[in-house]
């Protein structure tokens, strides 16, 4: 397979989260790749949700390793949609986040297929990660005894020299306010929303300080940390907001507990204030000395020549739900630059490197059965 022609074509769908149409135009492309036609293909969808692509060389659901990723993008303009390589580097929506991934997940399917590698091998690839995900969730709900000893997880664009070993909990918490409408000449005779909700939200930044580009950074980045992600009251500007409310986005490290979380909440929130916890999640830890992770590791030093170094960050990860079920999970991508933003790109040498790397890898752990 030429990767960087798959990827091209992969970026060419316009898959945007919540595209069904496109993003099933997109899958019938995959589950059509010469190199798959021995392999068992299931394109899974539950009503209203977004469909999954499901490929394996197994009727098992005990996997030796799986690959993790999705083929859904956000939004971009047309341009974007249209594959450039220049310099080195190929350009466009979903290049690093992440279509060249899952051209290189198809790759070694169709390795693991030619060579008739004695590993019970599958990738998965969702198309709503950027909007949470529903569409996996379901398929593991119904897929309830999937499992992996090893889980690759390429939905980690950024730099190839990077393994990264931990990944954030993330908890998005809705703050509501209520208070009592009057004109706004005459304050004392309501209770303003917008006071209250602001009131809460000091009190949040009192456990969960403000961190900023030219403010304050600091000096351990792996801490708990929230942002503002949406705030709303009031209807006019004459009138005291009867209703407001926020949207906050809370990053927990490994050490920290929702009940922790809950108890913070609770003493930020004022009278006529409350909260809901929207969605959380759970961290992905990995041990550094994990035999997995310590021997793909090697061989990615091997392949690159020089050295790679383990990374925490505080983005999330599909591959959480494999954490929990006990497989080692190796978050490894290529390297690139602006993901989500009108100049995403990525290293069309580290795709390449990427995916010897998995073969290598995946010929490393047949031999060794």
């Amino acid at each position: 397979m030429n990767i960087i022609d798959t990827a091209q074509t992969l970026i060419k769908f316009r898959t945007e989260t919540g595209n069904i149409d496109e993003i099933r135009k997109c899958m019938s492309y995959m589950k059509g790749l010469s190199g798959l036609t021995s392999a068992r293909i299931d394109i899974f969808q539950k009503a209203h949700l977004a469909p999954v692509f499901f490929a394996r060389n197994t009727n098992s659901l005990d996997f030796d390793v799986l690959i993790l990723g999705h083929i859904d993008v956000v939004p971009a303009t047309d341009d974007m949609f249209v594959p450039e390589i220049k310099n080195g580097k190929l350009f466009g929506r979903g290049a690093l986040d992440m279509k060249s991934f899952a051209a290189v997940a198809l790759n070694s399917l169709e390795y693991v297929l030619k060579e008739k590698l004695p590993l019970k091998f599958g990738i998965i690839l969702s198309s709503d990660e950027e909007k949470g995900s529903q569409g996996l969730e379901a398929f593991l709900a119904e897929h309830a005894d999937i499992r992996a000893k090893v889980v690759l997880d390429n939905d980690v664009g950024g730099d190839i020299s990077e393994i990264i070993v931990k990944c954030k909990n993330p908890v998005f918490v809705k703050i509501m306010a209520r208070g009592k409408a009057v004109h706004g000449s005459t304050p004392w005779d309501g209770i303003d929303a917008n006071e209250i909700l602001m009131q809460t939200l000091n009190n949040i930044r009192r456990v969960y300080p403000y961190y900023s580009l030219g403010g304050v950074v600091p000096d351990n980045k792996w801490l708990d940390t929230v942002h503002f992600a949406q705030i709303r009251g009031g209807e006019v500007s004459n009138v005291i907001s009867e209703y407001a409310e926020a949207l906050c986005d809370f990053r927990l490290t490994e050490n920290s507990s929702l009940d922790e979380l809950r108890a913070h909440l609770e003493d930020a929130m004022v009278a006529g204030a409350s909260y809901k916890i929207v969605s959380a999640s759970t961290p992905v830890v990995m041990s550094e000395q994990d035999s997995y992770i310590v021997a793909y590791k090697n061989l990615a030093e091997d392949i690159l020549g020089r050295k790679l170094h383990f990374e925490y960050i505080g983005g999330a990860t599909d591959s959480r739900s494999f954490a929990v079920r006990g497989s080692t999970v190796i978050m490894h991508s290529g390297s690139g630059e602006g993901m989500h933003a009108a100049g995403e790109y990525v290293v069309t040498e580290s795709v390449e490197k990427l995916a010897e790397i998995q073969i290598r890898f995946l010929h490393k752990l047949a031999l060794e059965k």
